[in-house]
């Protein structure tokens, strides 16, 4: 805990980078990966009413809309390689439509790898619908469920939980849920949701209890820090400086060194930061994307999708060398 602290307390940010960037050479080298994918946002109402979220709506509310299968459908095309589905936890579609969904974007392009569903929505199904989350992850599993995202942690912090997502699944539900798919063989990834009303020590509380997690099960496939996004909740009144973007980035390499990939999330940190990023412990930079809503339903400045050939001269800017992967991290290409 003490030497995490002093990490984010240090004023030597390129010292602390330094480090972080010769941690990440020793794992992966100078090759920083991407993922040619689509994020999948199928609905955005929600029973929730997370305090740092400008995403979820009401039923009935201005702007909340739910997709049909026809309009799931169609961000699944044949040049990507992932898939990543995370909504809003819907009062009304029963957990066969989530299986179903799963289904059918499989039948429509078996080869595209489908991520989906976070910690939290697989909690929902049982609340909502009373399927535990091993009978519902079998059932999504055989569908084509290939692995899950990170998200839905925040802070594992019980005062942060308190005050922002009372109704939301707790960190320990998190971790089991988490523990859960690894042992099935569903790898995930885990994430921190950081610039808010955290402080420092419950940063490095939650990075310890993600790698404490990871020497248990092995089953995390990266880890993502994701900056808050100030939108309209107003939790803070500007965004988080760049410098604590990438100090978090180095301490999440530095304390996380049992987790092979640490993004720099572009959709979340601006292009910029993020190629930065590269240089102070990431060695991802996520993927194209296509239409993401989330963070930018909370005004996100960065553009809701890139091309391929951007991804890969970005890299190359960072004087790194771009490898195209796809959702388990399977080399597909090196870009020397």
């Amino acid at each position: 805990m003490s030497d995490g602290i002093k990490l984010f307390e240090s004023d030597d940010l390129s010292a602390v980078g330094r480090i972080a960037d010769f941690a990440k050479k020793r794992v992966t080298g100078d090759k920083v990966y991407f993922v040619l994918n689509r994020q999948l946002n199928p609905t955005n109402i929600c029973v929730l009413s997370c305090k740092f979220c400008d995403f979820a709506k009401k039923p009935g509310e201005d702007g909340a809309y739910a997709m049909n299968m026809e309009e799931i459908l169609d961000h699944v095309d044949d040049e990507i390689h992932e898939i990543h589905i995370v909504g809003g936890h819907h009062p009304k579609w029963p957990f066969e439509y989530y299986v179903d969904m799963v289904r059918e974007i499989h039948k429509k392009n078996p080869k595209v790898q489908i991520k989906g569903f976070t910690a939290s929505e697989i909690d929902y199904f049982q609340r909502r619908w009373k399927v535990p989350p091993e009978e519902s992850l079998a059932i999504l599993k055989e569908a084509g469920l290939q692995s899950m995202p990170g998200g839905g942690a925040e802070v594992f912090s019980s005062r942060v939980h308190k005050m922002l997502l009372p109704g939301k699944a707790n960190a320990d539900r998190w971790a089991d849920i988490h523990k859960i798919a690894h042992n099935m063989g569903i790898p995930t990834n885990c994430t921190l949701l950081y610039g808010h009303v955290e402080k420092y020590e419950e940063r490095i509380d939650h990075l310890i209890r993600l790698r404490e997690i990871q020497d248990e099960t092995g089953g995390f496939l990266a880890f993502i820090p994701l900056e808050y996004q100030i939108g309209m909740t107003k939790l803070r009144p500007r965004h988080t400086p760049p410098m604590d973007d990438l100090k978090m980035i180095s301490v999440a390499r530095l304390m996380l060194d049992n987790i092979k990939y640490v993004k720099a999330y572009w959709v979340m940190l601006g292009e910029a930061t993020a190629s930065i990023g590269l240089n102070f412990g990431a060695n991802d930079l996520d993927g194209t994307i296509g239409k993401e809503r989330i963070a930018h339903a909370a005004l996100a400045e960065s553009p809701a999708g890139v091309a391929k050939a951007k991804m890969v001269s970005s890299i190359k800017e960072a004087r790194r060398i771009p490898v195209e992967r796809d959702a388990l991290y399977n080399e597909i290409k090196v870009y020397e």
